[in-house]
């Protein structure tokens, strides 16, 4: 009996070190996926892109603006005029937070009357969160000093009236009640269709070798990019579909409201799923079998999933981190999911995640087309 399994456990370490490819990846993998997780994620969110409309620009407005930047929580991205463009800026994606100090800001602090608004975006879980907590810790900070330096300067005793120094009203844009499936339905919409999509077509081109079929493919005049998009076409209608049926599920069955165009929506995740079916044929082609194949989806749908800014935002990650998330369809989709789904904007907010959307969609045909063609020669 010992024998008889010693054989098989030749047999199996034979074909492991042949299969050299699939060694590497296995082996590779989870040092990999520690290192990118390692450096992506961040429990703490620090560095929320923040834009101020300071319409007092007096001392007291400047050093409250000052408290939120020295704390690590805010970097100011811009200054505006008003509520308005605060709004603006979030709708654009420029920034996740917006601060708005009223007129004569240093005379309220001193008649203890002053007000603050803080508007955060309320369409990414994490940045939400520590944007509000910290404006919240930072602006009660703010407030004891003002009220220390009164008391300091006047050399009366703490009374309960002089214990209100600031009011700041901390306003969540899109997502008020801070509802979790608000913020989980629209980038999982967006998680589930790269997932599947890349499985879809993860398969195709190596089914085919090891079938045999590829025989009957290369005898025939089809050519190498009408053989990619022939094999994408069935799949995409299937993706659409499924598409349709989470967006359903997730507005009618959980109750998240959809705000924005649904024509837009559906045409900008065609654009996506294909994206995502172009992908799958790429691993499909640089693949030698369905292990290797099922291996690197495994490793592009969860790594994705980690640092395209499905559950961190990606801003808080190190800037190679970022490039590296580039090459994931998933990067370029979620603003958008988010940007209709939950904030109801218009496509011209977001071309700056369409324009790459698209040229990846080129770039992934050609480049699988060329690579398949390599392999033929």
């Amino acid at each position: 009996m010992l024998k008889r399994i010693w054989a098989i456990i030749q047999k199996e370490f034979i074909q492991i070190v042949r299969d050299r490819v699939t060694l590497a990846i296995v082996c590779t993998m989870p040092l990999l996926q520690l290192i990118l997780f390692a450096y992506a994620i961040h429990m703490n969110v620090m560095h929320v892109r923040l834009v101020v409309a300071d319409q007092s620009l007096d001392e007291a407005s400047r050093s409250y603006i000052n408290a939120m930047v020295n704390s690590g929580y805010f970097d100011i991205v811009g200054y505006v005029s008003g509520q308005n463009d605060v709004v603006r800026a979030l709708d654009e994606g420029t920034a996740l937070a917006g601060i708005i100090i009223p007129p004569n800001f240093q005379a309220h602090t001193l008649t203890k009357d002053a007000q603050v608004m803080f508007l955060v975006d309320g369409s990414d879980p994490f940045s939400t969160q520590s944007a509000y907590n910290a404006a919240t810790l930072i602006s009660q900070a703010y407030a004891t000093q003002l009220v220390f330096n009164a008391i300091n300067t006047s050399g009366s005793p703490a009374t309960v009236e002089s214990l209100s120094g600031l009011n700041v009203v901390l306003r969540v844009l899109y997502n008020p009640g801070l509802k979790d499936l608000w913020f989980i339905v629209p980038g999982m919409i967006a998680m589930l269709l790269q997932t599947q999509t890349i499985a879809l077509t993860a398969a195709a081109v190596v089914r085919e070798r090891e079938t045999g079929t590829i025989e009957q493919i290369l005898v025939s005049p089809i050519r190498p990019v009408e053989l990619m998009i022939g094999k994408m076409a069935p799949n995409l209608l299937i993706a659409m579909f499924n598409m349709a049926t989470i967006l359903v599920a997730g507005t009618i069955g959980f109750g998240v409201p959809f705000r924005g165009n649904l024509l837009v929506f559906f045409f900008l995740s065609l654009i996506y799923v294909f994206s995502g079916l172009g992908l799958g044929l790429l691993i499909s082609t640089i693949s030698q079998n369905q292990r290797q194949t099922q291996q690197l989806m495994m490793m592009f749908s969860f790594v994705g999933m980690i640092i395209g800014g499905f559950i961190f935002p990606r801003y808080s990650m190190p800037v190679v981190i970022q490039w590296i998330s580039n090459i994931f369809p998933l990067t370029y989709f979620i603003p958008i999911s988010r940007g209709i789904y939950s904030k109801g904007i218009s496509i011209v907010y977001l071309w700056d995640n369409i324009l790459p959307l698209i040229v990846y969609d080129i770039v992934i045909l050609l480049f699988a087309s060329r690579l398949f063609r390599q392999r033929l020669d």
